[in-house]
């Protein structure tokens, strides 16, 4: 069966997550149905990671396999006509080798995280941004997310229900910029490494958050980290700036 290769793109709040379940709508279960629209059968499609309820993607990639062959741009434009209505676009789409797999062969997950510090609501960017009316020192939260780059025991910024088998990861980059936007500030949090746990991502940003804002320092970071210990990290973070924003391979499938 011929495979095939998905960029996806969504919009995450109105989605339980990616992967399909029984009685919430999925990113995974509104493509698999675009799919059975095709090819009337069951579809199973993998993607690079799972994203949970209201995050966002700007390039997931997932793989499927179909009986026919078919032309990348046709089927990508195929999907999409049956995706009319909901929050996902198929964005690029490429035909692969049967050993592509879209999790197991990608060498790193790319994060992007954003933060407006304003004091009125948020009116075009509700849902796509995390809103903090206090101001906050761009230095200092920098400063914190040092203390976390390279090997560590990330128990600490993990979900007590993640199911990775070892909290020891690998980050390799956590980098913060601060944009000027109309009426405040936009901070940009961007973050790689090969794979992650269960809400790390959004421990580390309400970790820093808290540093930004000077209750804690970054030596604080540093304490919470050693503590391997979920009980001593800052607030998780709210879903709605959080953007899966692109996958590495050894060779760009969609090049």
């Amino acid at each position: 069966m011929p495979r095939y290769t998905l960029k996806v793109e969504y919009h995450g709040a109105s989605f339980a997550g990616w992967q399909r379940q029984k009685e919430h709508p999925s990113v995974q279960g509104v493509i698999e149905a675009a799919l059975t629209k095709l090819e009337p059968r069951a579809h199973k499609i993998v993607a690079a990671g799972r994203t949970d309820a209201g995050v966002h993607a700007l390039a997931q990639v997932a793989h499927c396999d179909l009986a026919k062959e078919w032309d990348a741009y046709r089927l990508s434009e195929a999907l999409n006509f049956h995706m009319k209505g909901a929050r996902v676009a198929i964005v690029d789409c490429a035909r692969v080798d049967d050993d592509f797999h879209a999790r197991f062969s990608a060498l790193e997950r790319r994060y992007l995280f954003r933060l407006i510090n304003r004091r009125a609501p948020l009116t075009n960017d509700r849902g796509l941004a995390w809103h903090i009316k206090r101001n906050l020192d761009l230095d200092a939260m920098q400063a914190g997310a040092d203390r976390l780059l390279g090997r560590h025991d990330f128990t600490t910024f993990r979900s007590t229900i993640c199911q990775a088998e070892s909290p020891i990861k690998t980050l390799d980059e956590l980098r913060i910029e601060k944009h000027a936007i109309a009426n405040g500030t936009e901070y940009r949090f961007h973050v790689r490494a090969r794979s992650f746990l269960h809400n790390q991502v959004r421990s580390f940003v309400g970790t820093l958050e808290r540093v930004g804002a000077g209750t804690w320092t970054p030596d604080d970071v540093t304490r919470a980290l050693e503590a391997r210990d979920r009980a001593a990290c800052g607030p998780v973070c709210s879903p709605d700036g959080l953007y899966l924003a692109g996958v590495t391979y050894p060779t760009d499938p969609f090049a």
